[in-house]
């Protein structure tokens, strides 16, 4: 057990308040700052991705208990559900024996997770705007305005889960020595909406996560418990198909019937919603030190900031607090330990699951309708249900296991040169599955 310490949280997001969590069980006490109104009193403003909680984000809520709970939340998608203009539907199922990753609205998400760090005596305070924090003696700085007349809130240790633009980073950013990057997508994204049926039931398969791939640009669409689907366009800000193409009703209400035409029956509010709803951005920021001695700490999109093609957000931000408590149960009160070996540990693998989750947008606008694409993931299901000692495909890796982000990305690397070589064998299409493609994988992993 550690000594019981006065830390402050700022940021009182998904990854801020399951930390909370954590910390007032090993008896802290936890004060959690957020320059937002509380979450539960205000309604969502048409610019969320939904989650897709998967492994790793499952431990680290199991470990604290509250997995069930979230789970009445939730909803299992076991497959991507591809929808090809002319073409019937087509699934991809992602792992063996019904592996799913589940689909969380974030709003709904965030307001749980605060309730239930309040139930565990965490104490919230919205509206107040840290614009500082004097990193030597944990000290927050806040006041109503950036220039304005500031209080000195006092803490043993900071930690901040403020997102990918967070002041506390922007703090540490004015050290020597401090490394960081971020790079933005030219690729934007919208959320549209498609509602419930008349009776509640979804419009589409519910199970599913619902992809329309047309290469520079796509749409995807995630259930909600409602009977609603929380729908995300993706595509480029400039150029021929693009946001900026799309100036008036007409002109995107044509770009629909031409490209994505099965949905003109199921969003009925496409012209409203597009033009009501932000555009918004999309950026991966690195940085490095994550902390500062033993005082302050950042963890989350604080520190590794990513695209969300592969669903890993929430799930890395959740195990940076698994490994976090680790370290905490194991060095007890050693806190500069506790956050060197968190940084040195997690470092590599935000950075492999940020070039993960780069390299999926490609799979997910493209490949997911390409041919040969299709045969080659059905080859490695075919390979891993045989070997599965020799063969985890990379997907599974990443969402299916609590492998390190870093060696997946690693194997993976290995598995493409493997199966590009296997794609190039004459007749692939019609031996696929034969003994001779089997012991060519074989020979070329040995």
């Amino acid at each position: 057990m550690q000594t019981p310490l006065k830390i402050a949280v700022v940021g009182s997001g998904l990854v801020g308040s399951l930390l909370a969590i954590y910390l007032k069980r090993a008896g802290h006490t936890v004060h959690v700052y957020d320059r937002s109104p509380d979450i539960r009193t205000i309604k969502f403003s048409g610019r969320s991705i939904n989650l897709a909680m998967s492994h790793r984000g499952w431990r680290a809520l199991d470990e604290v208990g509250l997995g069930d709970e979230i789970r009445q939340i939730a909803i299992p998608m076991d497959k991507r559900a591809i929808h090809i203009v002319g073409e019937p539907l087509a699934f991809q199922y992602y792992g063996k024996d019904g592996e799913s990753i589940y689909s969380l609205s974030r709003g709904l998400l965030n307001r749980k997770m605060v309730t239930l760090a309040e139930a565990e005596g965490v104490e919230f305070f919205f509206e107040t705007k840290i614009w500082d924090v004097t990193l030597a003696d944990a000290t927050l700085h806040a006041g109503e305005t950036e220039r304005g007349e500031w209080s000195e809130l006092k803490y043993d240790k900071v930690f901040g889960a403020d997102g990918a633009f967070s002041r506390v980073r922007h703090r540490m950013q004015r050290q020597s020595m401090f490394n960081y990057s971020q790079e933005f997508l030219n690729t934007g994204y919208k959320e549209l909406n498609i509602p419930a049926n008349e009776d509640g039931t979804h419009k589409l398969d519910k199970n599913s996560l619902h992809i329309w791939p047309r290469n520079d640009f796509m749409l995807i669409a995630l259930p909600n418990l409602d009977g609603s689907f929380t729908c995300t366009l993706f595509m480029p800000f400039e150029g021929e198909n693009s946001f900026e193409a799309l100036k008036d009703k007409e002109s995107l209400e044509n770009f629909f019937a031409t490209y994505f035409p099965s949905t003109i029956d199921v969003i009925p509010d496409l012209v409203a919603d597009f033009f009501k709803n932000p555009t918004s951005t999309l950026v991966t920021m690195k940085c490095y030190p994550w902390t500062y001695n033993d005082k302050v700490a950042l963890i989350g999109d604080a520190c590794h900031a990513i695209v969300p093609f592969y669903g890993h957000g929430m799930n890395a931000g959740f195990e940076d607090i698994t490994i976090l408590n680790q370290l905490m149960e194991q060095c007890g009160d050693d806190w500069d330990t506790i956050f060197k070996e968190y940084e040195i540990s997690r470092k590599p693998n935000a950075d492999a699951i940020a070039e993960l989750s780069y390299r999926n947008f490609m799979e997910m606008s493209s490949k997911t309708a390409d041919a040969k694409f299709l045969l080659q993931k059905k080859i490695e299901k075919w390979f891993s249900a045989k070997h599965p000692d020799k063969w985890l495909p990379l997907y599974s890796r990443v969402t299916f296991s609590y492998r390190p982000y870093s060696e997946a990305l690693a194997i993976g690397d290995q598995q493409k040169a493997i199966m590009d070589e296997i794609m190039q064998i004459d007749g692939i299409e019609e031996k696929w599955n034969s003994p001779q493609v089997e012991q060519k994988i074989i020979e070329l992993l040995d």
